[in-house]
């Protein structure tokens, strides 16, 4: 059999399969979204470095969160955008590996980058007499080092079982992008070995930081409800009740992908679940961790006001 196969140098993205109309109406949806995400989350990371009263460690962490959004979503959201008008859905074997590789790692990094989040404001609600030592500029450094060298480096890993693999056609990957579960079901040989590398993963990087996330938010609304002011209880708990649900939609989401078995209509689910990875998580985080927010709306208006003089 060795010497039937046709080894593949490029890949078929079969995207959503709709019809023309609807492709193209959502290709008009889908780049209004791409443009104010990228518009938005570009404005929060200038914001943050302009404005000295943002110089804190929880806009330090929203202006990694900020990159992070805006590297997700040009990962993959141009191409699928250009694949909803055309036919040809080629893409080399060298540009899906990378795709891959920056899709993966950029997914632990923001799933780890919202820890920290919330271990920030754990610390700020639960121990505000020892927050600035705790969340030193030191220690907030060298956590986003850490984050962003352990992302890459996990996603080294499954990139490196995946170039072992022998790819011989078919060559469609049945979704819009290249997902690492999709090209696995392309291989020519067992990828048991690749599949119980992203299981554990998922576990590392999804389970651990969850229970870490139930257990500091249920410490804050503890906290939160020590709170005598009403006003400030309201505050509390509007900020956080918006936090939870986007880790809530995050990591759920993301153990649907990988961690439930597959079933017969898994495949279509997950191209609908995986474009809240890559397009709307990116757009719907500057509204609920951001742009809600007065500190950043009194520096866009401080901004916005030195620009008019």
């Amino acid at each position: 059999m060795g010497g039937n196969r046709s080894w593949v140098s490029e890949f078929v993205l079969l995207g959503f399969q709709l019809s023309a109309e609807t492709e193209v109406l959502l290709f008009w949806v889908f780049s209004l979204i791409y443009t104010f995400s990228l518009l938005a989350n570009s404005m929060i990371f200038a914001l943050i470095c302009l404005d000295q009263r943002l110089h804190t460690p929880m806009y330090f962490f929203l202006s990694h969160l900020a990159i992070i959004d805006m590297s997700f979503a040009s990962n993959s959201v141009p191409r699928m955008l250009a694949n909803l008008l055309t036919q040809k859905r080629a893409i080399s074997f060298v540009q899906c590996t990378l795709q891959i590789f920056l899709y993966l790692a950029f997914a632990h990094i923001e799933c780890l980058i919202l820890v920290a989040m919330a271990y920030d404001r754990y610390v700020a609600i639960c121990h505000p007499l020892q927050y600035t030592v705790i969340m030193s500029w030191r220690v907030c450094t060298v956590l986003a080092t850490t984050i962003w060298s352990f992302g890459f480096v996990l996603s080294v890993v499954h990139l490196l079982l995946l170039l072992r693999l022998p790819f011989c056609g078919p060559c469609e990957v049945n979704h819009f992008f290249c997902e690492i579960l999709s090209v696995l079901k392309l291989a020519c040989t067992d990828t048991w070995l690749n599949e119980a590398v992203i299981f554990a993963a998922s576990v590392l990087v999804l389970i651990g930081p969850l229970c870490f996330l139930l257990v500091s938010y249920t410490s804050i609304l503890w906290a939160i409800l020590k709170i005598q002011s009403g006003e400030g209880r309201r505050k509390a708990f509007s900020t956080c009740s918006s936090h939870l649900c986007v880790v809530g939609f995050f990591f759920g989401i993301a153990m649907v992908i990988y961690m439930v078995p597959e079933s017969p209509h898994k495949k279509e689910q997950e191209k609908v679940l995986s474009l809240f990875y890559n397009l709307f998580n990116p757009f719907l985080n500057p509204l609920i961790y951001s742009l809600r927010n007065a500190q950043v709306k009194d520096a866009l208006y401080r901004v916005l006001q030195v620009r008019s003089r």
